[in-house]
Formats: C-alpha cells, sequence, structure tokens
C-alpha cells in the first residue's frame, strides 16, 4: 500500500505528553539530549507536508527522523521533529518498475523482505536498525558493496517533501531518467546526505541495467549463505613495527583487489585495531563459501595480510549459514565493541585511496598503547573499499568518491555520561594527529578522499581539530560541492531543512563557488 492511500492519523507529541521520553529514547547515540517541541509521528506524505507547513508557520525548525541513528546532534536538536518510525512499507509498484520502500523501513526489514518477497537484496549496510530514510541519501556502505555498489546506486527514483521559494511545502517525485526536470533532486539523494534538500518519503529502488518488469530481476541477489573466519593476534605480540607492517598488508591486499568485478571483491575484510586493553588485534573475512573461486580469494587475502609478521594468528571459522541468516544476526555496532548499555559514540572516518603511511600507522600505535587513556571500546579499523562502488564517475551522483580502496574508521564508544570528555579527547586526538600532514582530516589529495556524509562530524567545524584550508562541505562532496548548493538553491532556498554540516544553499546558481 502507499503512503498516499493511508487513512491513518497523524500522531503528535509534545513534552507533557507520557510518550515523549520514549520517542527521544529512539535517537541511538545518547551523548546528546534534545528537547524538540513538538514530535509528528506521520503515516504518509501527507502528513509530512502537512508538519512541514505547520513548523514553517510557526517559525520552528524542523529536524527529519527515521532510524534515530544519526552519530551526531544533528536530527533531535530541533523544534518540531518529524519521525518516520510509522513509515515502514516495502512493495513491488509496477508503475515505475520498481520496489518502493517507505522512509521508517529498517535495514533488517528491507533484508528479509526483499529476500523473502522477491529474492533480492540491497547492499546496505550491517547495522539492522539503521532505516532507509537516512541510509539511503548518505549512500550507504556494507558488506556486498563491493559487489554492487553503495545503496543509492540503486536509488531510481525519490518523492521528497521540499519548500520552495514560495514557503509552501509540497511533495515532488525525482527520478534518474535523463529527460525529469527533477533530475537535480534525485543526483542529490545518491549521495547527498540525509536531511539537507527536503523530507524523502518514499524511495524506489531498481538497479541500473535491469531488464524487464519481473520484480525478482529489478535489484541484485543476495548471496547463497556467509561464513566468516578471524585472525586473531595478541596485543603482548604485536610492537610498533608488527602493527605497521599488518596495516601495510591488509592496505596493500586491498589496492590490488579494489578493482570493479575483481576476484578479490568476492571477500569483505576488516582488520580491527581496538585498544591494548581490549587484549587482541583481529582481522575478520567475510565470502560465501559456495561461490566459486572464494576460498583461494580467501586464502590469499589471510597469506597476505599475515606475512612477515613473525608470530602466527590463531585461525577460527563460523559455520556455514545462510545469507539471510547470517545478516539479520549481525550484532548491533555498540554491543560488538563491548558496551551494553545506552551507547554514546563518537565516530570518524577516511576514505583512502591508497593505503596509509607506516607513519600514519605508527602514529595510530602511539595512540591505541597510550598509558595515560583507557578505552577497550575505542580503536582505529581498516575496511575492504572499492570494487562496484567505484564503478561510476565521481559525478554521475552526489557521492564523488569513486577510487577508493579502504575505509579508515575511528572509533570510541561507551555508556557514561561521565567519561564523555576523556572517550571524546582521545578519539579527536587520534584523528588529528593521524591526518596532521593535511590539517587532521583526510583532504582529498589522491591519497586520502575526504569522509562520506553518513559519518557526520562537527569536529570538523572546529579550528582545534580541522586547519585544512577546504570548506567543510568539500570534504565531504568534493567537486559536487557546487551541483549540490545549486540542488539546495534550488528545492530549498530558504534552508528550511538544516544542520551544521548540511549544505548551504548557492546564492546565484550560475556563479562559481
Amino acid at each position: 500500500m502507499s503512503s498516499s492511500t493511508r487513512t491513518v492519523e497523524p500522531v503528535v507529541v509534545t513534552r507533557d505528553d507520557p510518550r515523549y521520553a520514549a520517542l527521544l529514547d529512539r535517537g541511538y547515540n545518547r551523548r546528546s539530549r534534545a528537547s524538540p517541541e513538538r514530535i509528528s509521528v506521520v503515516g504518509s506524505t501527507e502528513h509530512v507536508v502537512e508538519a512541514v507547513d505547520r513548523a514553517v508557520q510557526a517559525g520552528q525548525r524542523i529536524g527529519v527522523r527515521s532510524g534515530g541513528h544519526c552519530l551526531e546532534t544533528l536530527v533531535d536538536d530541533v523544534e518540531h521533529l518529524i519521525d518516520f518510525t510509522r513509515m515502514r512499507s516495502i512493495s513491488h509498484d509496477p508503475a515505475r518498475n520498481a520496489i518502493v520502500i517507505e522512509p521508517g523501513a529498517t535495514m533488517g526489514e528491507i533484508y528479509q523482505t526483499l529476500h523473502h518477497t522477491w529474492g533480492v537484496t540491497l547492499p546496505g549496510g550491517d547495522c539492522n536498525a539503521v532505516a532507509a530514510g537516512g541510509h539511503i541519501p548518505g549512500n550507504g556502505f556494507g558488506t556486498m558493496a563491493r559487489r554492487h555498489g553503495l545503496i543509492a546506486d540503486h536509488l531510481y527514483a525519490v518523492e521528497t517533501v521540499v519548500v520552495g521559494a514560495d514557503g509552501v511545502p509540497r511533495a515532488v517525485v525525482a527520478t534518474r531518467e535523463e529527460d525529469d526536470p527533477n533530475r537535480d533532486l534525485w543526483w542529490a539523494h545518491v549521495g547527498g546526505g540525509g536531511g539537507t534538500f527536503g523530507a524523502a518519503t518514499r524511495f524506489w529502488m531498481r538497479s541500473p541495467g535491469a531488464v524487464g518488469t519481473d520484480p525478482a530481476r529489478l535489484l541484485p541477489t543476495p548471496p547463497r549463505a556467509q561464513c566468516a573466519v578471524q585472525a586473531v593476534w595478541d596485543w603482548a605480540d604485536l610492537d610498533e613495527d608488527r602493527l605497521v607492517r599488518l596495516a601495510a598488508n591488509f592496505g596493500a591486499w586491498c589496492e590490488e583487489n579494489s578493482a570493479p568485478g575483481s576476484p578479490g571483491t568476492r571477500l569483505y575484510g576488516t582488520l580491527g585495531m581496538r585498544r591494548v586493553e581490549a587484549g587482541q588485534v583481529r582481522v575478520t573475512a567475510f565470502i560465501d563459501p559456495t561461490e566459486p573461486g572464494a576460498e583461494a580469494v580467501l586464502a590469499d587475502f589471510l597469506a597476505r595480510v599475515s606475512a612477515g609478521l613473525l608470530v602466527t594468528p590463531r585461525v577460527s571459522r563460523s559455520a556455514s549459514a545462510a545469507w539471510l541468516t547470517a545478516a539479520l544476526a549481525f550484532p548491533d555496532s555498540s554491543v560488538a565493541q563491548g558496551v551494553l548499555g545506552p551507547p554514546r559514540w563518537k565516530s570518524k572516518i577516511a576514505i583512502l585511496n591508497r593505503r596509509y603511511t607506516d607513519e600514519q600507522i605508527a602514529t595510530a600505535f602511539g595512540h591505541l598503547t597510550r598509558p595515560d587513556y583507557a578505552g577497550p571500546s575505542s580503536g582505529l579499523s581498516l575496511t575492504t573499499y572499492g570494487g562496484r562502488i567505484n564503478a561510476p564517475a565521481p559525478g554521475a551522483t552526489a557521492f564523488p568518491h569513486r577510487a577508493g580502496t579502504v575505509l579508515a574508521g575511528f572509533f570510541s564508544v561507551w555508556d557514561t555520561p561521565a567519561d564523555d570528555e576523556r572517550h571524546l579527547e582521545w578519539n579527536r586526538r587520534l584523528y588529528r594527529d593521524v591526518h596532521a600532514a593535511t590539517g587532521g582530516v583526510p583532504e582529498p589529495n589522491g591519497h586520502t578522499d575526504g569522509i562520506a556524509p553518513n559519518w557526520p562530524d562537527l569536529d570538523l567545524l572546529d579550528a582545534a581539530w580541522n586547519s585544512s584550508p577546504l570548506p567543510v562541505g568539500a570534504l565531504y562532496h568534493k567537486e559536487n560541492l557546487l551541483p549540490l548548493r545549486r540542488a539546495k538553491a534550488a528545492w530549498d532556498p530558504h534552508s528550511v531543512f538544516r544542520h551544521p554540516l548540511s549544505t548551504q544553499p548557492h546564492a546565484d546558481p550560475a556563479a562559481p563557488l
């Protein structure tokens, strides 16, 4: 059933409503607590238009929330919060020959519905509680991305509630068709970031190049099975030289196995370097063991990453499981890091076209072993990247990072508010010092390639942590910043939808940036 045919009434919750606290708790990162005046729990596109109109008339700043997994305080810290938790429909739309997904649907719901109904999938992220509304516009990434690209690379059309120059909200559908006059709005939603151009209320998904009208052929086929293999080293056996060698081995393998369609892209792997208190450093690889050639790729990967370390890792292998079973069992990110209470996150990333230098990993080693800080759930991870992610041209969509080989993640997660400052300080210093040669951030320069919009970082606005001369938007969007600003000027000229890191409208769309 499409959202436009629903008869449910909108739900409006204010601060004195007993439901208010539970709705606030939908925000995943508990590091910030906001208190919007009004939460509109919408059930249709019409409800969204009404809620936006009410907020505009009242002069209230708007936030739009789907799964509540934003890693910074960009969504809830507003006056009027529009919550999509009731808009979770997933269906086939014959008219547009696509699978249509509402923004409140979580990735776990999407994977299960697509698999059971049509035998297809989308290459989204591994956290099953993340919802489509933010994940798709930010072009989310997960275990299948090297094989099938990023999730929004499969976006055919998007319905968005926008507020034009006249100040009147309306719903607009934009498609990737070359003759669509609204195509720039579609383009902006393929990696331009959520909550910036309007409130996206429906996503039509169909892979580029899909042929025919059978919904079972409109999106990628999922793997048949999945198994995980881990190689584990004790921190006690790793000095600086060995950790540098391990990271260099991992990065070199990624550089050589990240071309679109190359055999190595059937493997998804991570090098997890949690702080020394965690006790271990782990390399984890995921493959479909039923796929011809996958075992050879796995053997090559494990041999290459451990070469020359002079310390033999302990290797374990999970039983093979049906892909969907494995995907739905993927643990919550904070639980996987050992944090059981309401999580408080600080997370940063860098997209690497080439591996970190030995000097950069040596710098990371110093922070991972610093004796004046303890944080077993803090660390640095390196993840395989590239493959089909790199197939589109940088300007074909709003997502410009199309030459990456490694995704580096800098993470700290904890559950005690009194510990905020010490964890934040450690995380910030690690990130700044690893990228010291480029102003404390991964400038797009051929070696590093900036940041993906699904990892917002308010520290980029602080000169103490970012001394790069580049505009913050250029770190996220590179050369696509100017067309994104033009799209913003066309569809949200009054910045009704905004947050501290959102794209600003370009005053003169014909002028240079």
